[in-house]
């Protein structure tokens, strides 16, 4: 039996920097840094925001019905906000800052007003980080944490909701619900009903998605993550623009060459690095000297 410790894992995240950017792709997922061998990892506002306003929200999800919105969910805002205060969380002023902790803070009262589902029973995974054999025989796994499974007891099954922090829309062809559709049926036993994204910032339910096709979805994801794994074999990753890098991958080439400020260690013991400005970044490595 293969052992999954071993094999090639693949995620939602993972797969958007594969494809966006086969550099940024192993700058992000495979290049540890040297001193510390730890992955490094570039913060920015909406990430900070993001990672904020989803961690108050999943922390709902283990409470009582009945306890869920018993206090205001800005106390507890207010406090994890402080993790990410000032370079922390990318930002490069206290009015940039001030701005993005409004926004977040708009998000959750919105959710508090009409907290909808997160009302609801919900459904925990057993397992912290979501993970199943997408193809033992070619020995791929694949992971990734769900925001929120709403029970519906009157289908006994479940309803997949996905916070979005940020102002645009998820493409039409994402894999990101067909991805999550494949994780929640192959870890816990109830069918997939429903599939919705929650646009945070400027609607007050979330909105159905169409339910990807189970069959088609793992022919598509595992077709991807086969070519990570040929290219994590051969060891060659190369941005598609060339020597002079791309958005995806131009600041974590910064972050190699030195020239972001280190500002803590990530729960996944990850470097975390701040970069004042990422249009100002001109020049990159030679990528040959990574591979």
């Amino acid at each position: 039996m293969s052992e999954k410790y071993t094999a090639t894992w693949v995620s939602h995240s993972s797969i958007n920097d594969f494809l966006s950017c086969p550099r940024a792709y192993y700058l992000n997922n495979i290049y540890r840094d040297a001193r510390t061998h730890h992955k490094i990892q570039l913060i920015s506002p909406p990430l900070a925001l993001g990672q904020i306003v989803h961690q108050v929200l999943e922390s709902l999800s283990v409470l009582p019905t009945e306890d869920r919105f018993r206090e205001s969910l800005i106390k507890q805002y207010e406090t994890a906000w402080s993790s990410i205060s000032g370079k922390r969380g990318g930002f490069t002023s206290s009015a940039q800052e001030n701005e993005y902790k409004q926004r977040g803070a708009d998000m959750l009262r919105r959710v508090m007003k009409n907290p909808g589902p997160l009302q609801s029973l919900a459904v925990k995974i057993n397992q912290d980080l979501p993970q199943y054999w997408l193809s033992q025989q070619d020995e791929i796994m694949l992971c990734g944490k769900i925001d929120w499974l709403e029970y519906l007891p009157d289908q006994d099954a479940v309803h997949i909701i996905d916070f979005k922090t940020g102002q645009r829309k998820e493409n039409i062809d994402s894999l990101q619900l067909p991805i999550y559709h494949l994780l929640v049926h192959n870890t816990q036993h109830r069918k997939v009903a429903k599939v919705s994204y929650w646009y945070l910032a400027d609607s007050d339910i979330p909105q159905e998605q169409v339910l990807p096709d189970l069959d088609q979805s793992e022919k598509d994801v595992l077709l991807i993550a086969k070519k990570i794994k040929l290219q994590r074999k051969l060891n060659v990753f190369k941005c598609p623009h060339g020597e002079q890098g791309c958005r995806a991958c131009r600041p974590l080439e910064a972050i190699v060459q030195g020239k972001a400020e280190f500002v803590g260690t990530g729960s996944y013991q990850q470097d975390i690095y701040y970069l004042p400005d990422t249009s100002e970044i001109t020049d990159v490595a030679d990528n040959s000297s990574l591979l």
